[in-house]
């Protein structure tokens, strides 16, 4: 494989943020983590730095910064990578719909639920550059509404590269939770089955790993492992088997730590809310509403 993948693993949030280089000095970020304080209400950009500290130290330039949905357990550093480095801020197309679900969850009267916070929404199967490298959309719902895939072709015959987010986790892992607003156990099976359709030796990027205590956090694994190794979906496995399964382990499920922050600040493209007439910007926790 002849693209250049650079992974960082956030501890805090188990989150790997990607470095994609097309090798003639062009990027994408995909999936970049804002650090969050919720005792304090104070944002640090550390988990970032070592995305930054790759670009400069390689001198690329940065095209893309890629999201694969609003995510419910960080909040997004593409704001603050632009800021330094240029780029688009992307994601699916999928995120209007978030976006209109928790405006109303949060009450955010000054949200435009139209996705024109970011600069490019993407549509199923739309295509577009880094650099020399073709990458494609892939609508991959299930965990949310706006979830989406970024397969990248390697130009040089290479094998593909699919950036999968929150749908599969490492085999011995399994797959994303489906209890949130919009998300359906069913939806993300399909979507699931659609990324192992893929040649067996597709190489899939995860956005999230929860090692057990007997191996370190791992960021790729390919289409042949998941097929014959995921606990939750492997080969045999059934819609109606993987809904049950999804459901009963959903229900067991505490709601992320940092799930009330994230979303609302990822669903405005990782911009904090607007400051009051005081200068000081707000976040707002619903009560007894999750």
């Amino acid at each position: 494989m002849t693209i250049s993948i650079q992974p960082f693993f956030d501890r805090a949030t188990s989150t790997f943020s990607y470095l994609v280089d097309d090798g003639a000095g062009t990027c994408a970020i995909i999936d970049p983590v804002l650090g969050f304080d919720m005792a304090s209400g104070r944002t640090n950009p550390a988990p970032a730095e070592g995305v930054a500290a790759a670009v400069e130290a390689r001198g690329l330039t940065v095209q893309w910064l890629l999201e694969t949905h609003a995510h419910s357990d960080h909040l997004s550093a593409g704001p603050y990578l632009r800021q330094r480095f240029g780029g688009k801020l992307a994601i699916g197309a999928g995120i209007v719909g978030v976006q209109g679900e928790f405006r109303n969850i949060f009450h955010l009267a000054d949200l435009a639920a139209d996705g024109s916070q970011f600069d490019q929404l993407f549509a199923d199967g739309e295509s577009f550059e880094i650099g020399r490298l073709r990458a494609t959309t892939m609508a991959v719902p299930g965990h949310t509404p706006a979830d989406v895939a970024y397969r990248i072709d390697d130009p040089d015959g290479g094998p593909v590269v699919v950036f999968v987010g929150d749908t599969l986790f490492m085999p011995d892992i399994g797959t994303a939770r489906c209890d949130f607003p919009g998300g359906n156990a069913g939806t993300l099976y399909r979507s699931i089955q659609q990324l192992l359709s893929l040649p067996a030796d597709t190489v899939l990027c995860v956005c999230h790993d929860y090692p057990p205590a007997t191996r370190e956090a791992a960021h790729q694994t390919t289409v042949a492992a998941q097929r014959a190794g995921n606990v939750h979906v492997r080969d045999g496995i059934d819609e109606a088997t993987f809904v049950a399964m999804r459901r009963a382990r959903d229900e067991t499920l505490a709601m992320p730590a940092l799930m009330l922050p994230s979303v609302q600040v990822n669903i405005r493209a990782g911009h904090l809310p607007p400051p009051d007439a005081n200068g000081t910007a707000y976040l707002r926790i619903p009560l007894n509403r999750f």
